[in-house]
């Protein structure tokens, strides 16, 4: 007795195979086009380049000779100072340096209002002691660099000083000073 399918029955699989793989590539590709994905495919881009060299001061009308190195100061106990201070009036825009996805956007801990961007070469980049957030600003957005993210303030544990941005980079082998990328 022969158990084998007939030629006409093992066309027909092949092509029912063949059809749900046709329509399993168009969905990929729907879902890879559609706008949320943009988001990832920025990330998989930006996580094969280096990290910058060279990057704008993301407080606007403030001039890289106007900054304080204070990266590596003490900060009391056991803690340094893991970014640099750029000091301007209250509400003054402060802009993404890179393109980048938002990784978060919160109020907590010592930084308050606080920004975080991932951009190349996965460096994270910290934008703290905001007075607001850009409106719509939201965890997983795109943004460019030059792009709003918030206001100069004092929030956190800048509380009654000067208003400015607390502003760092991290990569891989944690914080480096930003003051030398600024042109």
């Amino acid at each position: 007795m022969n158990t084998s399918p007939s030629p006409a029955r093992r066309l027909r699989r092949w092509l029912l195979r063949g059809l749900w793989l046709a329509i399993a590539l168009i969905a990929a590709m729907a879902l890879w086009n559609s706008p949320w994905a943009a988001a990832p495919k920025l990330l998989w881009t930006l996580s094969r380049m280096p990290p910058a060299t060279q990057l704008a001061v993301p407080v606007d009308g403030v001039r890289p000779r106007q900054i304080a190195d204070t990266f590596g100061a003490p900060r009391g106990r056991d803690r340094s100072h893991a970014g640099i201070d750029i000091f301007a009036k209250r509400g003054t825009a402060v802009r993404s340096v890179t393109a980048g996805v938002i990784a978060d956007v919160s109020e907590r801990g010592l930084g308050g209002r606080q920004v975080w961007v991932i951009g190349p070469g996965r460096e994270r980049y910290y934008y703290a002691h905001l007075d607001d957030w850009a409106e719509g600003l939201a965890r997983g957005q795109v943004v460019q660099a030059g792009d709003l993210l918030g206001h100069v303030g004092d929030s956190g544990n800048a509380k009654g000083t000067p208003p400015h941005l607390h502003w760092g980079i991290y990569g891989a082998d944690g914080a480096r000073d930003p003051l030398p990328l600024l042109r």
